[in-house]
């Protein structure tokens, strides 16, 4: 991304920066989240800090409100319940564990 120089001169200030290999991204801000597919990302070390440079398009999308359909299904296998049963007691429970003692 840098030049040969530029590097050079950000290793004499202390500052080290890696190039991360990412396929997905995503940033939530509040109800909305940013999903960014192949980025350039790039961390940086500068006197003990990190930071992330992240860059590229993206998405906008709407959250996904309540639980994931995984763990609902994990849930009804488990206990033999209704999907509804399920989702209610995945809302209730803090994970998937206390959901699944719930309705046992």
């Amino acid at each position: 991304m840098f030049g040969g120089n530029m590097q050079q001169m950000m290793k004499q200030m202390g500052v080290d920066m890696e190039e991360i290999k990412a396929d997905k991204v995503e940033v939530h801000i509040g109800d909305k989240k940013m999903v960014f597919n192949n980025p350039d990302l790039s961390k940086i070390d500068a006197q003990g800090q990190e930071m992330f440079q992240l860059q590229g398009n993206y998405t906008q999308e709407e959250k996904e409100t309540g639980p994931a359909d995984e763990d609902i299904e994990l849930v009804m296998e488990k206990t033999d319940c209704s999907r509804e049963e399920a989702e209610q007691a995945l809302k209730n429970a803090e994970d998937v564990a206390e959901a699944v003692m719930e309705l046992s």
